[in-house]
C-alpha cells in the first residue's frame, strides 16, 4: 500500500507560545469544535457503498399440499405466548424441559455464542465512534550539539483522539453485518432450543409409551400364565394334550423376553433424557407411570384390552410462508444473507480513499514544576486522506470473495425454506396415514381381542383345539403392539410437526438468555 497523505496541522508549543495571547488566535477548542462539525457534514453527505440488502425472494404456495379436516385446530393454540409442549398436558414433561432449558450443554453452548456474537457486533459499531486516549511521560537525556553535551529532563501529559470519517459507509457495513450476526446466532440459539426441546419431548413420550407396552406383557404375561396353568391342569387331568401344554409355555416365556427385551429401549430412552436435562445417567431416574393413569398420549388400559382416546395435540400449521417467520433455522439463514449483503459493501469501500481526523492537547515541560503553566501547553489538529494505488487485485479479489459468499447465503437460505416445507408436508402426511391407519388398527384390537375369548372359550368347552387358542392369542398381542406402536408414531410426529412450524417461536421475538453464564 501506497498510501497519500494530506497532513493539516497547527501546533502550539512552549518554545513559541507569544501567540497565545494574539487577539487572532482560535483556542484547540473552537478549532476541535469546527473540524468535528466539518467531519459531520461529510459523515452526513457521504453514502455507504454497496448494495442495500433486500429479502431473498421465493416462490411459496399458497397451500400445504396435506390438507383435511382432521388437522383444524383453534388458532393460536401453538404460539409465541404458549409452551408449546403444555399442549401434552403432561407435567413430567413440562418439568423435565424447563431443566434442559436451565441445564442443557448445547444450549448453553449456542447462549455463549449468542453473547460472543453480540460483543462482535459491539466492537464494529464501536469503529463509528472517535478513539481518545491519554498518555503521560518522563524521561532524561543527555544530548551532544556540536560537542557540547547536555542533560535536561522533560516532562510531559495530554489527551489524543482520532476518528476515521465513515464518508463510503464501510464502518456503517461492517456494523450492519455484526448487528445480522448478532441476529442469525439469536435465531441459532433458538433453534438449538426448539431441538432440544423437541428432541426430549419425543423421548419422554417414546418413554412412556415404552411403558405403555411393558404394562401390556405384563397383562399379557398374566394371561398367559393362566392359560399354561389351565392346560396343565387339563393335561394331568387326561383332557388335554401334552402339545397344549408345551404351546402354551412357549407363549408364555416369548412374552416374559419380549417384557425383558423392552427394559434395554427404556433405558437407553431413560439415559438420553438425562443427558438433555444436563445430568449423569447414574443420577437420573424416571419412574413409570401406575397402570391405571398411564394414558399419555390417548393410551389407556381397559381391562385385558387396550383402546386408544382422541388427545393428540391439535396443531394449527399456519400457511407456507408463516414458516419465514416462525422457523428459527430458516430467519438465521436469512440473517446470514444480510450479513453476506453487508460485507460486499465493507469490500466495495476498499477502492475509496479514508479520511482520519486526529486532535491532541496537552503539556510539556522541562521542569516538572512548570508542567502546567501556560507556556506548556500543546496541541495539534490533523487531517489524512490515505488511499491504495495498487494491490495486485486484492481488493477486485476480496469484491468477488464478498458477492461469492452472498450468493451461497441466499443458496442456503432457499434451501432452508425448501427443507422446512418439506419437513412440514412430511409430518402432515405422516400424521394423516396415521390417523387413518390407527383408526383401522383399532377395529383389528377389538376383533382380534373378541376372537381370543371365543377361542378360548370353545377350548374350555372341548369345541376346540388349543392350537386355535394359541394363535387367536397371538393374533390379539400382535395387534395391541402394533397399537401402542402406532400411537408412539403418531406423538413423535406431532412433536416433529410443531417443531418443523417452528414450535411458536417468532423472528421478531427478543431472544432472552435461559440460564447464567458460569462463574468464572
Amino acid at each position: 500500500m501506497h498510501p497519500m497523505a494530506v497532513p493539516f496541522r497547527r501546533a502550539a508549543t512552549s518554545s513559541n507560545a507569544s501567540h497565545l495571547t494574539h487577539p487572532n488566535y482560535r483556542s484547540p477548542f473552537r478549532a476541535t469544535r469546527g473540524m468535528t462539525a466539518l467531519a459531520l457534514a461529510a459523515l452526513l453527505a457521504g453514502c455507504a457503498v454497496g448494495p442495500d440488502y433486500v429479502r431473498p425472494a421465493m416462490e411459496l404456495p399458497q397451500a400445504y399440499k396435506e390438507d383435511g379436516p382432521w388437522k383444524v385446530a383453534a388458532p393460536g393454540q401453538i404460539d409465541s405466548n404458549q409452551r408449546w409442549w403444555e399442549a401434552y398436558r403432561d407435567p413430567f414433561l413440562n418439568d423435565l424441559i424447563d431443566q434442559a432449558n436451565a441445564a442443557n450443554q448445547n444450549i448453553r453452548q449456542a447462549e455463549a455464542q449468542y453473547r460472543q456474537a453480540q460483543a462482535t457486533a459491539q466492537i464494529a459499531r464501536a469503529s463509528l465512534w472517535p478513539t481518545i486516549g491519554a498518555a503521560g511521560a518522563a524521561s532524561r537525556a543527555q544530548t551532544n550539539t556540536n560537542g557540547t553535551q547536555r542533560l535536561a529532563d522533560n516532562y510531559s501529559v495530554g489527551l489524543n483522539a482520532a476518528w476515521e470519517a465513515d464518508i463510503w459507509g464501510r464502518i456503517r457495513r461492517g456494523a450492519e453485518a455484526g448487528d445480522a450476526g448478532a441476529q442469525a446466532s439469536a435465531a441459532s440459539l433458538a433453534a438449538a432450543r426448539l431441538s432440544i426441546q423437541a428432541t426430549l419431548a419425543q423421548d419422554y413420550l417414546q418413554l412412556r409409551v415404552a411403558d405403555l407396552q411393558k404394562d401390556l406383557y405384563r397383562r399379557t404375561v398374566e394371561a398367559y400364565t393362566r392359560s399354561f396353568q389351565l392346560t396343565s391342569y387339563q393335561y394331568e387331568a387326561g383332557t388335554a394334550l401334552r402339545s397344549d401344554v408345551a404351546q402354551a409355555e412357549t407363549q408364555l416365556r416369548s412374552a416374559q423376553a419380549q417384557l425383558i427385551d423392552l427394559d434395554a429401549t427404556r433405558n437407553q430412552l431413560e439415559h438420553a433424557i438425562a443427558i438433555l436435562v444436563g445430568r449423569a445417567p447414574a443420577a437420573f431416574t424416571l419412574q413409570a407411570l401406575p397402570a391405571a393413569t398411564a394414558d399419555t398420549g390417548g393410551m389407556a388400559l381397559d381391562g385385558n384390552a387396550l383402546r386408544l382416546q382422541a388427545s393428540l395435540p391439535q396443531i394449527p400449521t399456519g400457511l407456507p410462508s408463516d414458516l419465514l417467520e416462525r422457523r428459527p433455522d430458516i430467519a438465521n439463514a436469512e440473517r446470514l444473507a444480510a450479513a453476506a449483503n453487508a460485507n460486499i459493501g465493507v469490500a466495495r469501500a476498499a477502492y475509496f480513499p479514508t479520511l482520519t481526523l486526529s486532535a491532541s492537547g496537552g503539556y510539556n515541560s522541562v521542569a516538572f514544576s512548570q508542567l502546567f503553566d501556560t507556556p506548556s501547553r500543546v496541541w495539534s489538529l490533523g487531517a489524512a486522506l490515505a488511499a491504495t494505488i495498487f494491490d495486485g487485485g486484492a481488493r477486485s479479489a476480496r469484491n468477488d470473495q464478498a458477492v461469492a459468499a452472498y450468493d451461497a447465503a441466499v443458496a442456503q437460505y432457499k434451501q432452508t425454506v425448501l427443507g422446512g416445507l418439506q419437513e412440514v408436508e412430511d409430518n402432515l402426511s405422516t400424521l394423516r396415514v396415521l390417523d387413518q391407519e390407527s383408526a383401522v388398527q383399532a377395529q383389528a384390537v377389538q376383533a382380534a381381542q373378541l376372537s381370543e375369548r371365543l377361542a378360548l372359550s370353545q377350548y374350555q368347552a372341548g369345541t376346540a383345539t388349543y392350537l386355535s387358542v394359541a394363535t387367536a392369542q397371538a393374533t390379539a398381542l400382535t395387534n395391541q403392539r402394533n397399537a401402542v406402536t402406532l400411537l408412539g408414531r403418531q406423538l413423535v410426529a406431532s412433536v416433529a410437526l410443531i417443531k418443523a412450524t417452528g414450535g411458536g417461536w417468532h423472528a421478531g421475538q427478543a431472544e432472552p438468555l435461559a440460564s447464567q453464564p458460569a462463574a468464572r
